[in-house]
């Protein structure tokens, strides 16, 4: 995998927790997010998510968000692709690491990384098409 492989910019099509069975459960951003990841050339990325306006009537908890993003920097290392977090509104993310499994099939990337919260490991799984490729 090269760079240029993954540089522009992404539109996200699914965000989904992984169960214990590898069945797929709606992920923190409900059943329809919407978001942007931009990879630079240069190396800095910035990544915007958010809950569709028709699924934001229920109040936010630390399983249920409105909104997450962040920017930094990108590196590719085999099959996986690491977010160094520079600027965030999650102070724990800031000057870490955020470490993505990572496929990439022509248009469509798949990102595939845990999160802890609430003292459990939940998999997650992020599905992107190139900008323009809404599906």
């Amino acid at each position: 995998m090269q760079r240029s492989d993954l540089s522009g910019v992404w539109s996200l099509t699914a965000f989904d927790d992984v169960g214990p069975g590898g069945e797929r459960l709606e992920g923190p951003l409900g059943p329809d997010p919407r978001g942007l990841l931009i990879y630079c050339d240069d190396g800095h990325m910035s990544v915007s998510l958010m809950r569709t306006a028709d699924s934001t009537r229920r109040p936010t908890t630390p399983t249920r968000l409105d909104f997450m993003g962040y920017a930094g920097t990108w590196r590719l290392d085999g099959d996986r692709v690491i977010h160094r977090v520079t600027i965030t509104h999650t102070p724990h993310l800031k000057d870490h690491d955020q470490i993505r499994e990572l496929r990439v099939d022509n248009e469509l990337m798949s990102l595939y990384g845990t999160v802890s919260f609430q003292g459990r490991d939940v998999r997650r799984v992020l599905e992107w098409h190139r900008a323009g490729e809404r599906r």
